[in-house]
């Protein structure tokens, strides 16, 4: 294989895992067949076993990717907003907008997927990725905490309840989209997290 041929394959895989990261967003595992998401890059179905030796693992991969982007996000809004307490704001505010609502296929993974990690086999890919995304997510948000004392285990307490809490409230907003009680959900849950702001 040529130098552009590796090119070439290695920006088709990276094409997949980016769209099947998007659409587990949106659909999950189930609502995606190797076609569809193949035909979305625009390759054709046989390509697919070049890259990959299973949707199931493809699944895995993309769920990592998924994960990734919130890492970068929250990593970028640590670095623009050294002040912990604005930084924790702004990851409040953001998690829990009409805009994330309403974009679950460029949204966190901790909610787009938890369901669909609840009901996989423990020892599945989807199942490793999503444990292993959610541990970083917590790292991250445990960084953007203040901590009472060095050692304290209160910032990562805090983070477990603060993604929890928006979690479900992004998941209720999405289940009631459209309606006046979804955005009553955001801006309650929001003010609760954040009251000073």
């Amino acid at each position: 294989m040529g130098r552009a041929s590796r090119v070439d394959a290695a920006k088709h895989r990276e094409d997949v895992v980016n769209a099947m990261a998007r659409l587990l967003r949106e659909r999950g595992p189930a609502g995606v067949s190797v076609q569809d998401l193949m035909l979305a890059v625009g390759l054709t179905h046989g390509g697919f076993y070049k890259h990959f030796s299973s949707k199931d693992e493809l699944v895995g991969i993309a769920t990592e990717a998924a994960f990734d982007e919130i890492r970068a996000a929250l990593t970028r809004i640590g670095e623009d907003e050294p002040d912990r307490t604005r930084a924790r704001s702004e990851v409040i505010r953001t998690y829990l907008s009409a805009e994330h609502r309403d974009a679950p296929g460029t949204g966190c993974a901790n909610t787009a997927l938890a369901g669909d990690a609840a009901r996989s086999p423990a020892d599945s890919p989807l199942r490793g990725s999503y444990v292993a995304g959610l541990e970083d997510t917590l790292e991250q948000l445990a960084k953007l905490e203040h901590a009472p004392s060095h050692g304290s285990e209160e910032p990562y307490r805090r983070a477990v309840a603060d993604l929890a809490t928006m979690v479900g409230a992004l998941t209720l907003a999405r289940a009631t989209s459209r309606t006046p009680l979804s955005d009553q959900i955001l801006q309650i849950v929001r003010e609760a997290l954040d009251p000073g702001r």
